[in-house]
């Protein structure tokens, strides 16, 4: 098995309101030597903004802000906009988040030149409600049982709510496009999937309708071994490797004391990344440490983003959903062990 090294928190709440109850989860990129971090900052009442801050480095924090980079600015992010990613495309950094409105979870999107200004362009994933999605998904074949438990109507709030609709959230583009389409990862759980488009004008609800008809075939990864076998979402923004890309991800099992979350790696191919090459039959790392363990929620190890220095792989992750901290393990080592464990296909 191999090791990653726990580097330890990397950034803590402050005593300003938009950070009173936490700090976690972000999407961090490595540009012009420079690397940035733009986190889920947490306000009383678990109203989440994103903050910005400058590491100096892989580990020290520098150039922090003391106002949120995005707020709610509309009806369905009213209660938050939470759990970055980043890449950056050409010329154009894609700043994905979750918009939360109290009910509904849904994936959208920024894009920025800058790093400082943000346009917004909306949700952009199926707008469907829990009913409409079972009835698109299963009219070509029967899907994971799963889909039934995790996506039902009242499965989030404990009550049926009339403006519930499909959570579907780890919206992450691919740092190029492939085949001239950008490609992107988001989960519906249990399993992760993919979706590609020429333009965001091409996501409209026929472009929806035609991908939930044919939903098995847009399934990428689905849970496998012990320490996911819950579900699974995506982490970090895939890397490009010489050997595929490199996605780390997180998994989810249950235990007696709740849900455990940890970070995994897998390969996948990089001109069909929809094919997945080789996975980790082990975590890459688990809650061990104090700061993973405890906090406001237990047991937690969210990857989110990760930069390359030298040689070096730093994945940073919310640490029990209270404060963010940073792993590292050397690139090649890591996807020289993952290509250990490939994944026979039934064509092959």
């Amino acid at each position: 098995m191999i090791e990653v090294l726990k580097r330890g928190v990397v950034l803590q709440k402050r005593a300003v309101p938009s950070e009173e109850e936490g700090v976690l989860n972000p999407a961090v990129i490595l540009d012009n030597g420079v690397v940035h971090m733009f986190y889920r900052a947490v306000a009383k009442g678990n109203f989440s903004t994103i903050g910005s801050c400058q590491l100096n480095g892989a580990m020290n924090v520098v150039n922090q802000l003391d106002h949120s980079v995005l707020s709610p600015q509309s009806a369905d992010e009213s209660h938050g906009v939470e759990d970055p990613r980043i890449v950056k495309i050409d010329d154009i950094f894609y700043l994905t988040y979750t918009g939360f409105d109290g009910v509904n979870a849904r994936g959208k999107l920024a894009t920025s030149r800058d790093l400082v200004h943000f346009e917004r362009h909306g949700i952009i994933v199926p707008e469907v409600t829990y009913d409409q999605f079972h009835s698109l998904a299963e009219s070509d074949r029967t899907i994971n049982e799963k889909y039934r438990r995790y996506n039902n109507q009242n499965h989030f709030s404990g009550q049926i709510h009339p403006d519930e609709l499909l959570w579907d959230k780890n919206v992450i583009f691919f740092p190029r496009k492939i085949n001239n389409k950008f490609t992107v990862l988001h989960r519906i759980r249990p399993d992760i999937q993919m979706f590609q488009f020429y333009s965001l004008y091409e996501l409209t609800h026929d472009y929806w309708k035609t991908y939930l008809n044919e939903f098995s075939s847009h399934i990428v990864l689905s849970p496998r071994y012990d320490h996911e076998l819950s579900y699974i979402g995506g982490g970090c923004p895939p890397i490009e490797t010489d050997a595929g890309w490199l996605l780390i991800y997180h998994g989810v099992h249950d235990t007696v004391e709740g849900y455990v979350y940890c970070a995994c790696a897998c390969i996948l191919d990089i001109e069909f990344p929809m094919v997945e090459l080789a996975r980790l039959p082990y975590p890459l790392f688990s809650p061990e440490q104090p700061w993973e363990v405890t906090g406001a929620v237990n047991n937690v190890c969210f990857p989110t983003g990760a930069v390359v220095i030298a040689g070096e792989l730093f994945i940073y992750y919310g640490a029990a959903d209270h404060q963010i901290a940073c792993a590292s393990i050397h690139l090649a080592e890591l996807v020289e062990e993952i290509m250990k464990y490939k994944i026979y296909h039934e064509n092959e």
